[in-house]
Parts: C-alpha cells; sequence; structure tokens
C-alpha cells in the first residue's frame, strides 16, 4: 500500500484531519506531524516535522512514492512538550516505533520518578520532553519486545500509582498504536472512561487493516468502534479485540 492511500487521498485523510479533525478532542492538530514505516529492515523509516501536515511541501510527494505493508501516522496538538521536531510522533527505538493520543494530568510532578525507573541506556535515548515518548521507554524498560500487552499494562499501572502519590485526582488518557514491524497493537483506556476515539476498518479484501483515531470516510457502518479499555492485535492472525487492564506483576506491587 503507498502510504498516500490513508495519508492524503482518502476524504478524512491525516492531512484533513490536521486542520479539521471531527472526531477528536482538538479539532486542529497542527504542531508538527509524523510518519514511521516499515520495509526492508528491520528498524521501521521515520519522518517528521514541526508544520502542520497540511502546510509540509514534502508529505504529499512522500506519501505518493513509500510503500509499506505497516506503517504509523500521526498529527500533533500539543499537551506536553515544545513543538520541536523530537517532540513529534511516532517515536522509535530498535525495531518499535509508537505514537499516543492522551495526557497524564500532573506530569510535572512525576516525571523525574518515571525517568528513574529507566536503565541508563533507555534515559539517554529519550530525545524530547513529552509524557508520550517517556511511556514508550517505560514501556520498553517493562518488556516489549518480550510481552508488549503486559509491558504496556505496566507501564500505564506505573503511571497511576505515581500519579496517585502526589494527587488525588488521577487522570490518565491513552490511545495509543505500536508496532515491531511484524505485529500492530492499540491500546484505549483512561481513567475517567474518556479515553480519545479509536476505530477500527479493514482494508481491500480484508486480511489487513486500518486503525484510525477517526473514520477516513463516510462509510459510517464499515468503521467500528474500539471500547474503552480495549487493546487491539492486528497480526497474521487477523484482528483481535480482548480487555485491556493496566496492572503490576505480584512482584513489582
Amino acid at each position: 500500500m503507498y502510504l498516500e492511500e490513508l495519508v492524503s487521498y482518502p476524504a478524512h485523510s491525516l492531512i484533513e484531519q490536521s486542520h479539521c479533525a471531527t472526531r477528536a478532542k482538538t479539532a486542529t492538530n497542527g504542531d508538527g506531524f509524523g510518519i514511521a514505516w516499515y520495509g526492508d529492515h528491520p528498524e521501521p523509516g521515520r519522518y517528521r516535522d514541526i508544520l502542520p501536515a497540511w502546510s509540509d511541501c514534502n508529505l504529499r510527494s512522500l506519501a505518493r512514492q513509500i510503500r509499506s505493508p505497516l506503517f504509523l501516522a500521526h498529527v500533533r496538538a500539543a499537551t506536553h512538550g515544545a513543538t520541536r521536531r523530537d517532540n513529534c510522533h511516532p517515536f522509535v527505538n530498535g525495531r518499535w516505533s509508537f505514537m499516543h493520543n492522551g495526557q497524564i494530568s500532573g506530569f510535572d510532578r512525576i516525571r523525574r520518578r518515571m525517568e528513574a525507573i529507566l536503565s541508563d541506556e533507555l534515559f539517554h535515548a529519550r530525545t524530547g520532553t513529552t509524557d508520550s515518548e517517556l511511556l514508550f521507554l517505560l514501556a520498553l524498560e517493562f518488556g516489549l519486545d518480550q510481552n508488549p500487552q503486559g509491558a504496556i499494562a505496566r507501564a500505564i499501572a506505573t503511571v497511576e500509582r505515581l500519579s496517585a502519590g502526589v494527587s488525588d485526582d488521577v487522570l490518565v488518557r491513552f490511545t495509543a498504536a505500536f508496532s515491531d514491524g511484524r505485529s500492530l497493537y492499540a491500546v484505549r483506556y483512561a481513567t475517567d472512561s474518556r479515553p480519545p476515539t479509536l476505530y477500527a476498518a479493514p482494508l481491500g479484501d480484508a486480511s489487513s487493516y486500518c486503525l484510525v483515531s477517526e473514520p477516513l470516510n463516510d462509510e459510517v457502518d464499515r468503521w467500528a468502534e474500539i471500547p474503552d479499555g480495549s487493546i487491539v492485535v492486528v497480526g497474521d492472525a487477523g484482528l483481535s479485540v480482548e480487555r485491556f487492564l493496566p496492572e503490576m506483576p505480584a512482584q513489582a506491587a
């Protein structure tokens, strides 16, 4: 698939959503954008910039030429972190790519505690200042390579525990997609039951799937909204949706 088939061509493409999103919390997402895609190498390629997606003169040209069986694309409305290239999603580390919509309330009060959990290697891998990148690195620390679902569940549980230590009002909203180039994962979860949106639909002959924050066209019956508290896995066996709850291993609780 060429990236333009989702990034620029549909009626509600990623570029269209950058200045006129209809389902997302923020209608305008003009604080940068990024795409990560998988090809002949295990590690993803990536292109990011601080320009709004609608005004980047290179994005349409790149999307028209790049083909990939699996890619992530994101437009940003900043909540934490300045508008700069290394704060734009997707984030990558090794073969993993990650992007996130949502927020951690009181992030500035727990950021140092989150950083202290990281190994030296992962701490120094951080290039930006967002809560999203730090969540990604926490998941890597907790074994994303070995157990993606468990690592994400532990990362969110850790953030909730740290937040509860500094505030009586814990708010985590987490809708994220991440991939190792073989499978695509997505989680929709929030402590207040108001997570950012997530939809799924089959592509073409239904052997592949698209996960998006809002439908790419007006074929309403084609798009299924993923419920709050869910993890989606897209792999060789197709698409599966399971219950997602943050949890800590017994020995780490």
